[in-house]
């Protein structure tokens, strides 16, 4: 079913209960739907059963009430999609409190099941082959996703095909009115979004706003298209001679979406090409997706026609498909250096443009000079917001000189946050996005204890109450870790903090430039001139002074390099907008004479003479 388009009525036959409102996809731990009257003690049955819009109603006045032993009651559900589909489910037991158990049960039912969007339809997979999606807080089955046949993912790349000339010839002003309406829709729905990213990826509610808020900000500068398509014109390059550029969309790009971002990083992708007149195929993480599917939606309401996006599931096979189809002309990844580097060598070899956006090692470098209240929160935000599943997480300190004697300090405040489910009131973080995910941030921190490390604070046992078989790991922080370490070598993607020392601003930039990782760095200081060295000598592809997740605004791009990105144009801003688009040059001659040659020109053309 999809988010807030289904609208679901229970009725009761010959049964007197009173309905208990619930809000909007009721919250993990909440009370029982519906609170029968003929059993007030009912204990909550299906307590993390996130739900659809609910109504019920008694059934209107005539038979009498049931009393128990009268016979079984009759319960009518009918549940409908405005979407996708309607189903009617009748069932008939002989206790009002079947209730609790029907309703919940059949909402999981029809829940389940993540649907593809090919051409404008949410359509069912017929695939066997299905993906479990977990809540990691309770590491309960909340959905299952499928792995899209063969058939239907080339299906979505012919619905992208068959829309490209109608929507790349439509006027870049009524793409630009699409996507103006498709910005405030995404505000209109950004708190629904919110926790559908907090219910499938587990980060706290407040960080999964700001996950939309800055895909949001990518759409937004999308709307500037106008501007951002301007060619360049060189009048009067020799007599009656101009020269010109404009930009032209490629056809079909596609995206591959990480987990940790759910909103933010498809935001990344399809507005800025689709606006660019480009038609798009998506691929989320089959992790969460759920926001990707309600943005489609959302996309849809906005005025987008069938077929412009096209969303389909699936692991390995699906990304294959991807880099290998001809049809597609450019991809944009974000994820992990494994399958960063196998889709631009595929991709690339296929003769697709790529970008390909991977693994980080950001360091923090503090100096002693640095504000240290401000320089100590801002590194423990960094560090273990999200629970560190971000990219850009500021998961390396380096301490220059004596601010190495704040390192208990740092311990103090980075023990002061609150590991939770991430739709519990006052959760800093929530938990990592699987089992196997914590096992690996526990085993890299093992290692580096083995290899020489001071295990300063050690969140790996931490217990949540009432989520016991989440997968959380509280805030870590590992002290004297040398450059040869496997836990400063490998990117933990967890609320790990490995902190260095060196005694020198040099020394410090030594150690960023040789890690192989380019993605973002930060440094802590109040003097300009040890600023403006930092930012000029470290090799990395974003740097903050004072700021420690420097990722640019959209109205800039996103510039990670090294080993952390692979491609030759990055993502939005202006290098998106050169990515989905390709420059065409124009020459023309209109002379003032007759434009009839009185006789050949056989001599190689010059301009300039």
């Amino acid at each position: 079913m999809h988010p807030n388009c289904c609208r679901v009525t229970v009725t009761l036959d010959s049964v007197s209960c009173t309905p208990r409102p619930r809000p909007l996809y009721p919250r993990i731990r909440t009370p029982p739907l519906y609170q029968c009257l003929l059993h007030p003690q009912a204990p909550p049955l299906y307590p993390r059963i996130r739900t659809p819009p609910v109504s019920v109603s008694p059934a209107p006045p005539g038979p009498a009430p049931f009393t128990p032993g009268s016979g079984p009651p009759s319960l009518s559900t009918s549940v409908s999609c405005t979407r996708c589909s309607s189903l009617k489910f009748w069932c008939a037991g002989g206790d009002a409190l079947a209730l609790l158990y029907i309703v919940p049960v059949l909402f999981f039912f029809l829940q389940s099941r993540t649907k593809l969007f090919i051409n404008g339809q949410f359509v069912d997979s017929q695939t066997s082959d299905w993906i479990d999606i977990h809540n990691p807080a309770t590491n309960e089955v909340i959905g299952r996703v499928p792995k899209a046949t063969q058939a239907e993912m080339e299906a979505a790349v012919s619905a992208c095909q068959r829309t490209f000339p109608a929507w790349s010839e439509l006027s870049i002003l009524n793409r630009q009115q699409i996507f103006l309406r498709y910005q405030q829709l995404i505000k209109d729905n950004l708190k629904e979004l919110a926790r559908l990213i907090t219910l499938e990826q587990g980060k706290t509610l407040a960080d999964a706003e700001g996950d939309v808020f800055r895909g949001l900000q990518v759409v937004e500068h999308a709307c500037s298209v106008t501007s951002l398509m301007l060619g360049e014109t060189l009048p009067s390059l020799t007599k009656d001679m101009d020269t010109y550029t404009f930009r032209l969309p490629l056809g079909v790009c596609a995206g591959i979406a990480p987990f940790n971002f759910p909103a933010m990083i498809p935001l990344w992708m399809f507005p800025m090409a689709m606006v660019c007149g480009n038609t798009y195929l998506m691929k989320p993480s089959e992790r969460v997706p759920g926001a990707t599917m309600l943005l489609a939606r959302l996309l849809q309401d906005a005025g987008a026609p069938d077929g412009t996006l096209n969303i389909i599931h699936g692991q390995h096979e699906a990304v294959t498909f991807i880099c290998d189809h001809p049809a597609i002309r450019a991809i944009s990844f974000v994820g992990s250096n494994q399958a960063g580097e196998y889709i631009y060598e595929r991709g690339s070899r296929n003769g697709k443009r790529v970008q390909s956006n991977m693994g980080a090692k950001n360091h923090g470098v503090v100096m002693p000079d640095a504000n240290k209240e401000n320089t100590l929160n801002q590194l423990v935000g960094a560090a273990f917001g999200a629970a560190g599943q971000r990219c850009m997480a500021l998961s390396t300190a380096v301490l220059v000189g004596e601010a190495k004697d704040w390192l208990p300090e740092l311990v103090a405040k980075a023990k002061k946050l609150r590991v939770n489910a991430g739709d519990q009131p006052g959760a800093d973080l929530g938990p990592l996005i699987s089992p196997a995910a914590k096992q690996r941030v526990c085993s890299l921190v093992e290692s580096g204890v083995k290899e020489g490390a001071s295990l300063l604070l050690d969140g790996r046992d931490v217990k949540v109450k009432g989520f016991e078989n989440g997968n959380f790991v509280g805030p870590t922080i590992l002290g004297n870790v040398k450059a040869n370490m496997t836990c400063y070598k490998e990117e933990i993607f967890g609320p790990v903090l490995v902190v260095l020392e060196a005694d020198t601003l040099d020394d410090a930039i030594e150690i960023v430039n040789e890690n192989p990782y380019g993605n973002g760095t930060a440094i802590f200081t109040t003097n300009g001139a040890t600023a403006r060295k930092y930012t000029h000598l470290a090799d990395v592809g974003q740097v903050g002074v004072n700021v420690p997740i420097p990722v640019p605004l959209p109205m800039f791009s996103f510039t990670g390099s090294r080993a952390s990105f692979r491609g030759d144009t990055n993502f939005y801003g202006k290098q998106g907008i050169h990515f989905y688009t390709q420059l065409k040059t124009v020459t023309s001659q209109w002379k003032e004479e007759d434009a009839t040659l009185t006789s050949p020109a056989v001599v190689m053309p010059t301009m300039g003479r």
